[in-house]
């Protein structure tokens, strides 16, 4: 397989993605990481355990400097990434899967809204 034409089509596919499709390419991403890390928890695979945790609170760093601060619903996702940095570092420290899986789930279901709402706009085109 070619690998620079693979990178090309790589970068023309995001560079061709509307908002709402890379937002939901992030939290597959991000949910995809938590998923990881839990199951390198039940491995005892520490390093990959952690690694999954900080690209996990990347994702979400990176989500969170992205929020376009003029609308009202942007102060509630800013508590709510706050909130996930915070229990993933509890989770990190502590090796504690059930706040990960909190988080997951949390994540999950806004993820599902953020779908959920992108589908409803592509609808009422």
């Amino acid at each position: 397989m070619d690998m620079k034409g693979f990178q090309s089509y790589k970068e023309q596919s995001v560079n061709t993605m509307t908002q709402g499709e890379l937002l939901l390419l992030l939290y597959d991403e991000l949910y995809k990481r938590l998923s990881q890390a839990e199951l390198m928890l039940d491995q005892q695979n520490f390093p990959v355990y952690e690694a999954s945790i900080e690209r996990s609170a990347a994702i979400i760093d990176y989500l969170d400097s992205t929020l376009d601060r003029q609308y009202p619903i942007s102060k509630n996702l800013a508590q709510l990434y706050e909130y996930f940095t915070y229990e993933l570092g509890r989770a990190k420290i502590g090796r504690r899967k059930e706040v990960l899986t909190h988080v997951k789930s949390m994540v999950g279901e806004l993820r599902d809204a953020f779908r959920q709402a992108q589908k409803s706009g592509d609808s009422g085109k």
